[in-house]
């Protein structure tokens, strides 16, 4: 059930304003005023008070800290949330066949409400007001949990339709049916939560696709005008599995160009393996991809980021799921993003750069970029008049963030998640002073932990001992 919500005009002031805009503006003495869920002024802070303050609902002085625009997570899979730890320290197959895919197929709706919750808990305590889900199970579910917690997010069915290690339930499922779920869901959920809920086509990926489903989904995806979600070139074995298939001399990457699956509306996730050319295809289809540096060098590699920035390729910031990353902080993903593009630059090359993917180039990949890649950038991304009001708070009076010489360098390098004191959504506030206001966070944790334990129980999965535990 939807929330009514009760519309009034706000106005915060005395803060710095990273408004990430066309003119890169940041205002030191800031201001901003929110009526129903658009911004609707933004300017100095004195102008802004002589303008709006006699007439606002409420007037919140915000001096001595930062505001940013609501962060983009573009790559979550927020049904892994109960597997966090269920999977560390393997290869991606047996992460896939023996651990995830038996965890994702015992599912039920209620799991994967109660995974979201627990996730999207995570993502808005780490600044995140709008998320691009993976692939998961139950969308009813996902959709659930994001309308309470008034976040905002691209949802996507985890979809697959052949290839080894499929448990018996998705086996039996064909290609129609994979279309024919993810069209239900949109007509049900797309455009839902005020607006919050958008539905994409999701591939999970090419190994476990047929040529039948990517043409479908191209053209379903077209058709509805929504995106596409899928992992793409992630592993050597997936280039090497697509060579030896579709008789082609490279990958993933080159046999979706050939069946015009590039498209501006996909957003593809990893693309650890891609070469020269390949960056070339992504870039002329203007093809959005999401960097998740932490999950990618847990068992993927070094994405070749800063070469596909240069080739004009969107790059966007994303977690991954728990059971990937463990960590679902998009805070940590900005610090990694550029200090692991740091190092790559010494691994390629012999040399170092400190100038690669540098602190601005990382804020814009969680907000502009985040924004495009989610094709929502007419109303996300960015503090403008007229965009949705998507606002974090960050208080850097804090042993991590002191002294504060440049706050652009200091978001990036230095704020940690308990930076983040409050976060707006949609023009509602969904975290003040560090409270989640919609759900009981000890309430979601208690019963996400019982859940956990029954689902792994239910799939069978037992986990190894590491040490002599007594």
């Amino acid at each position: 059930m939807e929330k009514e919500r009760k519309d009034c005009v706000s106005v915060m002031h005395g803060c710095v304003i990273i408004t990430m805009d066309g003119e890169q503006r940041v205002f030191r003495d800031g201001g901003i005023v929110i009526e129903e869920d658009k911004i609707k002024a933004i300017g100095q802070s004195k102008d802004i008070i002589d303008e709006f303050g006699d007439v606002a609902d409420e007037v919140i002085d915000l001096s001595g800290h930062i505001l940013l625009p609501g962060l983009i997570n573009t790559h979550v899979h927020t049904s892994q949330q109960l597997a966090r730890g269920i999977a560390d320290d393997v290869d991606l197959i047996t992460w896939l066949h023996h651990r995830i895919w038996p965890y994702e197929s015992n599912m039920t709706e209620h799991d994967s409400y109660l995974s979201t919750l627990l996730c999207g808990i995570e993502l808005i305590h780490s600044g995140v007001t709008c998320l691009a889900e993976a692939g998961g199970q139950h969308v009813s579910g996902m959709a659930s949990a994001v309308n309470l917690l008034g976040l905002r997010a691209c949802l996507t069915q985890s979809t697959m339709d052949s290839g080894h290690g499929l448990p018996s339930s998705w086996a039996a499922l064909s290609t129609h049916d994979c279309i024919q779920s993810q069209k239900d869901n949109y007509h049900k959920f797309h455009n839902t939560a005020q607006g919050r809920i958008r539905i994409w086509f999701g591939i999970r990926q090419i190994m476990n696709s047929t040529h039948s489903l990517l043409l479908q989904t191209r053209d379903a995806a077209t058709q509805l005008k929504t995106g596409i979600h899928m992992h793409v070139a992630e592993i050597p074995y997936e280039n090497q599995l697509v060579m030896d298939v579709h008789k082609i001399n490279h990958g993933t990457v080159t046999y979706l160009d050939k069946i015009h699956f590039l498209q501006n509306n996909l957003l593809a996730a990893h693309s650890v393996w891609v070469d020269h050319n390949e960056i070339s295809l992504l870039s002329k289809a203007g093809v959005k991809v999401s960097h998740c540096p932490a999950a990618a060098m847990r068992m993927l590699g070094f994405a070749p980021v800063r070469e596909m920035l240069d080739a004009g390729i969107c790059v966007s910031l994303g977690t991954d799921g728990a059971p990937s990353n463990n960590r679902m902080s998009i805070v940590d993903e900005m610090y990694l993003a550029s200090l692991i593009n740091k190092g790559r630059e010494v691994y390629a090359n012999g040399t170092t750069d400190p100038t690669a993917l540098p602190a601005e180039t990382i804020l814009r990949m969680v907000t502009v970029n985040g924004a495009k890649s989610v094709l929502w950038d007419d109303e996300l991304g960015s503090l403008e008049v007229g965009k949705k009001a998507d606002i974090v708070v960050v208080n850097p009076s804090s042993w991590a963030m002191v002294p504060l010489h440049d706050c652009i360098s200091s978001i990036v390098y230095c704020m940690r998640s308990e930076n983040i004191v409050s976060v707006m959504c949609n023009g509602l506030w969904i975290m003040k002073n560090k409270k989640i206001i919609n759900v009981d966070e000890e309430e979601v944790i208690s019963k996400a932990k019982l859940a956990s334990v029954e689902l792994l129980k239910r799939a069978g999965i037992k986990l190894p001992s590491r040490m002599n535990v007594i």
